[in-house]
Protein backbone atom coordinates (compact mmCIF):
# COMPACT_ATOMS: atom_id res chain seq x y z
CA UNK A 1 0.00 0.00 0.00
CA UNK A 2 2.81 2.39 0.87
CA UNK A 3 4.54 1.63 -2.43
CA UNK A 4 1.33 2.34 -4.35
CA UNK A 5 0.88 5.72 -2.67
CA UNK A 6 4.45 6.71 -3.46
CA UNK A 7 4.07 5.48 -7.02
CA UNK A 8 1.11 7.83 -7.41
CA UNK A 9 3.16 10.68 -6.02
CA UNK A 10 6.03 10.03 -8.40
CA UNK A 11 3.95 9.40 -11.51
CA UNK A 12 2.06 12.66 -10.99
CA UNK A 13 5.24 14.54 -11.88
CA UNK A 14 5.69 12.77 -15.20
CA UNK A 15 6.07 15.08 -18.14
CA UNK A 16 7.29 18.11 -16.20
CA UNK A 17 11.05 17.60 -16.59
CA UNK A 18 13.17 18.38 -19.66
CA UNK A 19 15.83 15.98 -20.91
CA UNK A 20 18.69 18.42 -20.24
CA UNK A 21 20.02 18.50 -16.70
CA UNK A 22 19.58 21.71 -14.72
CA UNK A 23 21.65 22.70 -11.68
CA UNK A 24 20.03 22.64 -8.23
CA UNK A 25 21.92 23.70 -5.08
CA UNK A 26 20.58 22.33 -1.79
CA UNK A 27 21.80 23.72 1.53
CA UNK A 28 21.80 21.21 4.39
CA UNK A 29 23.11 20.89 7.91
CA UNK A 30 26.49 19.18 7.64
CA UNK A 31 25.43 16.22 9.79
CA UNK A 32 21.64 16.48 9.40
CA UNK A 33 19.29 13.63 8.54
CA UNK A 34 18.45 15.29 5.19
CA UNK A 35 21.84 14.02 4.03
CA UNK A 36 20.56 10.45 4.22
CA UNK A 37 17.94 11.10 1.57
CA UNK A 38 20.24 13.20 -0.63
CA UNK A 39 22.87 10.47 -0.47
CA UNK A 40 20.28 8.05 -1.84
CA UNK A 41 19.51 10.53 -4.63
CA UNK A 42 23.17 10.77 -5.58
CA UNK A 43 24.04 7.08 -5.14
CA UNK A 44 21.19 5.96 -7.40
CA UNK A 45 21.66 8.87 -9.86
CA UNK A 46 18.06 9.90 -9.29
CA UNK A 47 18.89 13.52 -10.07
CA UNK A 48 20.19 12.71 -13.53
CA UNK A 49 17.18 10.46 -14.11
CA UNK A 50 14.96 13.46 -13.35
CA UNK A 51 16.81 16.09 -15.32
CA UNK A 52 18.87 17.81 -12.62
CA UNK A 53 22.46 18.15 -11.54
CA UNK A 54 22.40 18.18 -7.73
CA UNK A 55 24.94 20.04 -5.62
CA UNK A 56 24.75 19.52 -1.85
CA UNK A 57 26.09 22.50 0.12
CA UNK A 58 26.94 21.52 3.74
CA UNK A 59 26.35 24.26 6.33
CA UNK A 60 27.07 24.57 10.02
CA UNK A 61 23.72 25.55 11.54
CA UNK A 62 20.02 25.98 10.87
CA UNK A 63 20.53 29.74 10.82
CA UNK A 64 23.28 29.31 8.22
CA UNK A 65 20.88 27.46 5.90
CA UNK A 66 18.31 30.26 5.99
CA UNK A 67 21.03 32.89 5.49
CA UNK A 68 22.36 30.94 2.51
CA UNK A 69 18.89 30.76 0.96
CA UNK A 70 18.24 34.46 1.47
CA UNK A 71 21.69 35.30 0.08
CA UNK A 72 21.16 33.18 -3.06
CA UNK A 73 24.03 30.87 -2.10
CA UNK A 74 21.65 27.88 -2.40
CA UNK A 75 18.33 27.26 -4.14
CA UNK A 76 16.57 24.99 -1.62
CA UNK A 77 16.78 24.21 2.10
CA UNK A 78 14.74 22.23 4.62
CA UNK A 79 12.93 24.24 7.26
CA UNK A 80 9.42 24.67 8.66
CA UNK A 81 6.46 26.49 7.17
CA UNK A 82 6.11 28.79 10.20
CA UNK A 83 9.37 30.41 9.10
CA UNK A 84 8.08 30.62 5.54
CA UNK A 85 4.83 32.22 6.65
CA UNK A 86 6.72 34.80 8.68
CA UNK A 87 9.03 35.61 5.78
CA UNK A 88 6.09 36.06 3.42
CA UNK A 89 4.34 38.33 5.90
CA UNK A 90 7.47 40.51 5.81
CA UNK A 91 7.57 40.59 2.00
CA UNK A 92 10.10 37.81 1.31
CA UNK A 93 8.38 35.34 -1.00
CA UNK A 94 9.57 31.90 -0.02
CA UNK A 95 7.38 28.82 -0.42
CA UNK A 96 7.18 25.37 1.17
CA UNK A 97 6.73 21.85 -0.19
CA UNK A 98 6.30 18.86 2.20
CA UNK A 99 9.43 16.93 3.16
CA UNK A 100 8.57 15.18 6.44
CA UNK A 101 5.76 14.68 8.92
CA UNK A 102 8.17 13.59 11.63
CA UNK A 103 8.48 15.87 14.63
CA UNK A 104 9.50 15.39 18.25
CA UNK A 105 8.32 13.27 21.13
CA UNK A 106 8.42 13.47 24.90
CA UNK A 107 10.47 10.67 26.47
CA UNK A 108 10.77 9.74 30.13
CA UNK A 109 13.15 7.52 32.05
CA UNK A 110 11.46 4.24 33.03
CA UNK A 111 12.66 4.75 36.61
CA UNK A 112 11.41 8.35 36.90
CA UNK A 113 7.89 7.55 38.12
CA UNK A 114 6.35 9.55 35.26
CA UNK A 115 3.34 7.63 34.00
CA UNK A 116 1.20 10.49 32.71
CA UNK A 117 1.73 14.10 31.70
CA UNK A 118 0.59 15.45 35.07
CA UNK A 119 3.51 13.61 36.70
CA UNK A 120 5.88 16.17 35.15
CA UNK A 121 4.77 18.73 37.72
CA UNK A 122 7.76 19.80 39.79
CA UNK A 123 10.21 17.76 37.71
CA UNK A 124 13.01 18.80 35.37
CA UNK A 125 12.06 18.72 31.69
CA UNK A 126 14.72 18.92 28.98
CA UNK A 127 13.66 20.76 25.82
CA UNK A 128 15.45 21.06 22.49
CA UNK A 129 15.10 24.18 20.39
CA UNK A 130 14.65 26.97 22.90
CA UNK A 131 11.66 28.75 24.49
CA UNK A 132 9.80 29.19 21.18
CA UNK A 133 10.40 25.66 19.92
CA UNK A 134 7.20 24.59 18.21
CA UNK A 135 6.94 21.19 19.92
CA UNK A 136 7.38 22.84 23.33
CA UNK A 137 4.72 25.44 22.60
CA UNK A 138 2.28 22.77 21.48
CA UNK A 139 3.01 20.70 24.59
CA UNK A 140 2.33 23.74 26.76
CA UNK A 141 -0.97 24.37 24.96
CA UNK A 142 -1.92 20.72 25.39
CA UNK A 143 -1.13 20.70 29.12
CA UNK A 144 -3.20 23.85 29.60
CA UNK A 145 -6.14 22.29 27.80
CA UNK A 146 -6.01 18.82 29.35
CA UNK A 147 -4.57 19.51 32.80
CA UNK A 148 -5.30 23.17 33.41
CA UNK A 149 -1.63 23.92 34.02
CA UNK A 150 1.22 25.44 32.03
CA UNK A 151 4.31 23.26 32.08
CA UNK A 152 6.41 26.40 31.81
CA UNK A 153 5.52 27.04 35.46
CA UNK A 154 4.50 23.56 36.61
CA UNK A 155 7.70 21.79 35.50
CA UNK A 156 11.33 22.95 35.47
CA UNK A 157 12.18 23.56 31.79
CA UNK A 158 15.82 23.09 30.83
CA UNK A 159 16.80 24.18 27.32
CA UNK A 160 19.85 22.59 25.74
CA UNK A 161 21.24 21.16 22.50
CA UNK A 162 19.64 17.86 21.43
CA UNK A 163 22.72 15.64 21.89
CA UNK A 164 23.37 17.09 25.35
CA UNK A 165 19.77 16.43 26.38
CA UNK A 166 20.12 12.79 25.36
CA UNK A 167 23.36 12.49 27.28
CA UNK A 168 21.87 14.04 30.42
CA UNK A 169 18.84 11.77 30.25
CA UNK A 170 20.86 8.61 29.78
CA UNK A 171 23.07 9.64 32.71
CA UNK A 172 19.98 10.05 34.88
CA UNK A 173 20.29 13.84 35.23
CA UNK A 174 16.99 14.51 33.44
CA UNK A 175 13.85 12.44 33.99
CA UNK A 176 12.07 13.71 30.87
CA UNK A 177 13.15 15.14 27.52
CA UNK A 178 11.27 16.67 24.59
CA UNK A 179 13.61 16.12 21.66
CA UNK A 180 13.67 15.95 17.86
CA UNK A 181 12.63 12.73 16.15
CA UNK A 182 16.04 11.18 15.43
CA UNK A 183 17.28 11.90 18.95
CA UNK A 184 14.04 10.46 20.27
CA UNK A 185 14.60 7.30 18.22
CA UNK A 186 17.99 6.90 19.89
CA UNK A 187 16.42 7.37 23.32
CA UNK A 188 13.79 4.73 22.63
CA UNK A 189 16.45 2.32 21.40
CA UNK A 190 18.31 2.94 24.67
CA UNK A 191 15.25 1.96 26.73
CA UNK A 192 13.65 5.34 27.40
CA UNK A 193 9.85 5.38 27.29
CA UNK A 194 7.83 7.58 24.91
CA UNK A 195 5.17 9.43 26.90
CA UNK A 196 3.49 11.39 24.12
CA UNK A 197 4.25 12.31 20.51
CA UNK A 198 3.73 15.76 19.06
CA UNK A 199 1.30 14.26 16.54
CA UNK A 200 -0.84 13.04 19.46
CA UNK A 201 -0.56 16.47 21.07
CA UNK A 202 -1.88 18.12 17.90
CA UNK A 203 -4.78 15.66 17.72
CA UNK A 204 -5.59 16.41 21.37
CA UNK A 205 -5.66 20.11 20.55
CA UNK A 206 -8.29 19.52 17.86
CA UNK A 207 -6.04 19.64 14.80
CA UNK A 208 -7.97 17.84 12.10
CA UNK A 209 -5.21 16.12 10.11
CA UNK A 210 -1.52 15.40 9.67
CA UNK A 211 0.78 18.36 9.11
CA UNK A 212 4.20 18.16 7.42
CA UNK A 213 6.05 20.60 9.65
CA UNK A 214 9.32 20.28 7.69
CA UNK A 215 9.59 20.94 3.98
CA UNK A 216 11.72 21.87 1.03
CA UNK A 217 11.76 25.67 0.97
CA UNK A 218 12.70 27.85 -2.00
CA UNK A 219 12.10 31.32 -3.39
CA UNK A 220 8.89 31.80 -5.35
CA UNK A 221 10.53 33.60 -8.26
CA UNK A 222 13.24 30.95 -8.53
CA UNK A 223 10.52 28.29 -8.67
CA UNK A 224 8.75 30.12 -11.49
CA UNK A 225 11.96 30.57 -13.46
CA UNK A 226 13.28 27.05 -12.82
CA UNK A 227 10.12 24.98 -12.79
CA UNK A 228 11.59 21.93 -14.53
CA UNK A 229 14.59 21.90 -12.19
CA UNK A 230 12.37 22.18 -9.12
CA UNK A 231 10.01 19.43 -10.23
CA UNK A 232 12.98 17.24 -11.13
CA UNK A 233 14.40 17.75 -7.67
CA UNK A 234 11.10 16.94 -5.95
CA UNK A 235 10.73 13.80 -8.04
CA UNK A 236 14.24 12.79 -7.01
CA UNK A 237 13.42 13.41 -3.36
CA UNK A 238 10.31 11.25 -3.45
CA UNK A 239 12.09 8.54 -5.44
CA UNK A 240 14.66 8.40 -2.64
CA UNK A 241 11.86 8.19 -0.07
CA UNK A 242 10.38 5.24 -2.00
CA UNK A 243 13.71 3.41 -1.79
CA UNK A 244 14.12 4.11 1.94
CA UNK A 245 10.50 3.11 2.52
CA UNK A 246 10.89 -0.38 1.08
CA UNK A 247 14.53 -1.34 0.82
CA UNK A 248 16.24 -2.78 3.91
CA UNK A 249 19.59 -3.08 2.14
CA UNK A 250 19.60 0.68 1.55
CA UNK A 251 19.49 1.32 5.28
CA UNK A 252 22.54 -0.87 5.69
CA UNK A 253 24.30 1.08 2.94
CA UNK A 254 23.62 4.46 4.58
CA UNK A 255 24.24 3.12 8.08
CA UNK A 256 27.52 5.08 8.47
CA UNK A 257 25.62 8.32 7.77
CA UNK A 258 23.07 7.56 10.49
CA UNK A 259 25.83 6.91 13.08
CA UNK A 260 23.64 4.16 14.53
CA UNK A 261 25.58 2.46 17.30
CA UNK A 262 23.72 -0.85 16.95
CA UNK A 263 20.97 -2.63 15.02
CA UNK A 264 18.29 -1.54 17.47
CA UNK A 265 19.14 2.13 16.99
CA UNK A 266 19.25 1.77 13.21
CA UNK A 267 15.81 0.10 13.26
CA UNK A 268 14.39 2.89 15.43
CA UNK A 269 15.76 5.55 13.08
CA UNK A 270 14.44 3.68 10.04
CA UNK A 271 10.96 3.25 11.50
CA UNK A 272 10.73 6.90 12.58
CA UNK A 273 11.87 8.09 9.17
CA UNK A 274 9.28 5.94 7.41
CA UNK A 275 6.47 7.21 9.63
CA UNK A 276 7.42 10.71 8.55
CA UNK A 277 7.07 10.21 4.80
CA UNK A 278 4.28 12.51 3.50
CA UNK A 279 1.83 10.50 1.45
CA UNK A 280 -0.70 13.18 0.59
CA UNK A 281 -1.19 16.90 0.84
CA UNK A 282 -4.33 18.85 0.03
CA UNK A 283 -7.07 20.91 1.62
CA UNK A 284 -7.39 18.78 4.81
CA UNK A 285 -3.68 19.22 5.49
CA UNK A 286 -3.85 22.94 4.71
CA UNK A 287 -6.70 23.27 7.20
CA UNK A 288 -4.64 21.44 9.80
CA UNK A 289 -1.69 23.75 9.14
CA UNK A 290 -3.86 26.81 9.72
CA UNK A 291 -5.06 25.31 13.01
CA UNK A 292 -1.50 24.62 14.15
CA UNK A 293 -0.40 28.11 13.16
CA UNK A 294 -3.17 29.65 15.27
CA UNK A 295 -2.06 27.58 18.27
CA UNK A 296 1.57 28.55 17.78
CA UNK A 297 0.73 32.22 17.30
CA UNK A 298 -1.20 32.20 20.58
CA UNK A 299 1.58 30.47 22.51
CA UNK A 300 4.68 31.90 20.84
CA UNK A 301 3.50 35.37 19.86
CA UNK A 302 5.49 37.69 17.61
CA UNK A 303 8.78 36.14 18.70
CA UNK A 304 7.78 33.09 16.68
CA UNK A 305 5.32 34.13 13.97
CA UNK A 306 6.20 37.78 13.41
CA UNK A 307 3.58 40.23 12.23
CA UNK A 308 0.88 37.82 11.10
CA UNK A 309 -1.51 35.93 13.38
CA UNK A 310 -2.73 33.84 10.44
CA UNK A 311 -0.92 31.54 8.05
CA UNK A 312 0.26 33.83 5.27
CA UNK A 313 -1.32 33.21 1.88
CA UNK A 314 0.95 31.36 -0.54
CA UNK A 315 3.06 29.67 2.14
CA UNK A 316 2.60 26.23 0.53
CA UNK A 317 3.64 25.62 -3.08
CA UNK A 318 0.45 24.45 -4.74
CA UNK A 319 1.08 24.96 -8.43
CA UNK A 320 -0.28 22.62 -11.13
CA UNK A 321 2.30 19.85 -10.66
CA UNK A 322 1.96 19.57 -6.88
CA UNK A 323 -1.83 19.66 -7.06
CA UNK A 324 -1.74 16.65 -9.39
CA UNK A 325 1.03 15.16 -7.24
CA UNK A 326 -0.89 15.26 -3.99
CA UNK A 327 -4.13 13.25 -4.07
Amino acid sequence: MKRLLLACILSAFAGFVNADTAPVRVGVLKFGTVNWELDVVQHHKLGADNGISLTVVPLGSKNATSVALQGDAVDIIVTDWVWVSRQRAEGRKFVFFPYSLTVGSLFVRPDAGIIKLADLEGKKLGIAGGPVDKSWLLLRAYSKKTLGLDLKQAAEPTFAAPPLLNQLMLQGDLPAVLNYWHYGARLEAAGMRPLIQVTDIMAGLGVSGSVPLLGWVFEEQWAAQNRDALVGFLRSSYAAKAILDDNEDEWQRIRPLTKAEDDKTLAALRDSYRLGIPRQFGEPELTAARQVFSLLAKEGGRDLVGRSNELTAGTFWMETAPQSLLP
